[in-house]
């Protein structure tokens, strides 16, 4: 897996790319608390994410907490169909705020 973090003025976009599993997750949870240090928004974008494990839902359940605590906002973008399920399946599309299908860059 590979993310690229892009200052986009008022938050930070993670532009994740490959599988977000057991082995994967951790680096997405730092990804995410070091984006909480730079900024109070943060967009994870999905464009490039073809599956998430339940290792990678616990990733995005602690940044969804750390966006809380500062009083700031996580929303991951460019969620495909299987990414979609899961979400939906594991009940967490009513914990994190999720945009199904794709947007813009500057979304």
């Amino acid at each position: 897996m590979n993310i690229v973090t892009i200052n986009c003025g008022d938050y930070v976009r993670l532009m994740v790319e490959g599988r977000v599993d057991t082995n994967t997750s951790p680096r997405l949870q730092q990804a995410i608390l070091n984006a909480f240090q730079r900024k109070n928004e943060v967009v994870v974008d999905f464009l490039k994410v073809p599956m998430i494990a339940s290792a990678g839902l616990r990733a995005l359940l602690i940044g969804q907490k750390t966006a809380e605590s500062k009083g700031g906002s996580m929303r991951l973008t460019n969620v495909n169909e299987m990414v979609k399920n899961v979400l939906e399946m594991t009940g967490f599309n009513h914990i994190l705020t999720v945009e199904f299908g794709f947007c813009t860059a500057d979304s």
